[in-house]
């Protein structure tokens, strides 16, 4: 339900985590290191990635990710990347909507079953709730000062190992010379029926997304946009396949690379039209069976090489420069960083913004796209 990135980047672009307007995003308070890993207390893990590697198989070799998307196959990127670099580790990425893997790992805690060692979500305010019960392990991986404040928790308690967006996308071949700049021409009747999206009260990323443009452009943009014959469909992933297949000519609600050329133009506006973006938190949970593989995997996540092979262009570190024609993300104030923030802490705020975009849209209906995976999926 995230973004679907590339096969190279699993955005946890997951399903399921939402902002509320309004609230502010609350601080999160340290979670206490454990006693066997100092590194973490004071500083930055010192380990190289080879020496943490080696200490990961001498573990167990073993580790299992809960990581936010749509389907299975959005993880195949990370899956052939990390085991291309380590292949003596047993890597298990088990991709859902992060608003069923919240949950899911909430009832692992409370029955004594968790099976995670990191969990990677889209739902942002569950990491600070998870670090003020004391669940996440206190932890800096190498490069960690070098990581955009917002971020991170001072303490190490998480961390953003990847930038997500979400915004519109058109099909350049399908929409000739009638290129779409923003919002207010997707309502203009010659797209009637020629637009995909996926379900703003189904994925809370893209619930914000509309949100945006509601508040941008009003009920009567909506509405408009409502008798527009939209092709909805649960995953975020959704309208960048409509309109790469040529079926639609337009999504809505989706990632994508903003310099990327091919059969799908992901739209990064200019600083008149919002488009949302974040920072995909991951960390290492404290009762993690593998926690030397889960500190190997934030470091690799975090280096400088995987960091600027990002897809989308843009890095979690402030000292890996975007390639020409792009800013960092936090320098883009219609991206909203702050803005998902707040709105994810405001879930009363939330369910109101899911249940009115029902009225217009209708309630949500299909399958989940990762299917249904129970209570202990990964175990």
């Amino acid at each position: 339900m995230t973004s679907l990135p590339s096969r190279r980047r699993l955005l946890v672009t997951g399903a399921g985590a939402a902002l509320g307007l309004g609230a502010a995003a609350a601080t999160a308070s340290p979670a206490a290191a454990s006693a066997n890993a100092p590194e973490s207390v004071g500083g930055e893990e010192t380990r190289t990635l080879d020496e943490l590697y080696q200490a990961a198989l001498a573990e167990g070799g073993k580790l299992v990710i809960y990581a936010g998307g749509d389907v299975s196959t959005q993880a195949d990127g990370l899956r052939s990347g990390f085991k291309s670099r380590f292949p003596g580790i047993d890597l298990t990425v088990v991709v859902d909507y992060s608003k069923y893997h919240d949950v899911r790992v909430d009832n692992q805690f409370a029955t004594d079953t968790l099976v995670p060692d990191v969990v990677q979500l889209q739902t942002v305010h569950d990491f600070v709730r998870w670090n003020e019960q004391g669940r996440l392990l206190a932890y800096k991986p190498a490069g960690f000062s070098k990581v955009y404040a917002p971020f991170k928790d001072p303490h190490g308690g998480w961390v953003a190992v990847q930038v997500s967006a979400f915004s519109f996308m058109y099909g350049p071949a399908a929409v000739g010379s009638d290129v779409p700049t923003s919002p207010l021409d997707l309502i203009d009747a010659k797209w009637k029926g020629r637009i995909a999206s996926s379900y703003p009260h189904d994925d809370d990323a893209v619930l914000y997304l509309y949100t945006l443009y509601v508040r941008k452009y009003g009920w009567d943009w909506l509405a408009r946009l409502a008798a527009q014959d939209l092709q909805f469909a649960r995953g975020s992933y959704t309208p960048r396949e409509a309109v790469t297949s040529g079926q639609k000519a337009i999504g809505v609600g989706g990632s994508g690379a903003p310099l990327a050329s091919g059969p799908v133009k992901w739209v990064l506006p200019d600083g008149a039209t919002p488009f949302m973006s974040w920072g995909q938190r991951a960390a290492i949970l404290k009762q993690a069976k593998n926690p030397t593989a889960a500190k190997l995997y934030l470091n690799w996540r975090l280096s400088t090489g995987e960091q600027q092979a990002a897809t989308n262009g843009w890095s979690v570190r402030t000292d890996v420069v975007p390639p020409t024609g792009l800013k960092p993300v936090w320098q883009y104030p219609n991206g909203n960083l702050d803005g998902f923030l707040r709105f994810m802490a405001d879930r009363a705020a939330v369910e109101r913004w899911k249940q009115t975009f029902a009225l217009y849209f209708g309630e949500v209906r299909g399958e989940p796209s990762p299917g249904w995976l129970g209570l202990h999926p990964g175990a």
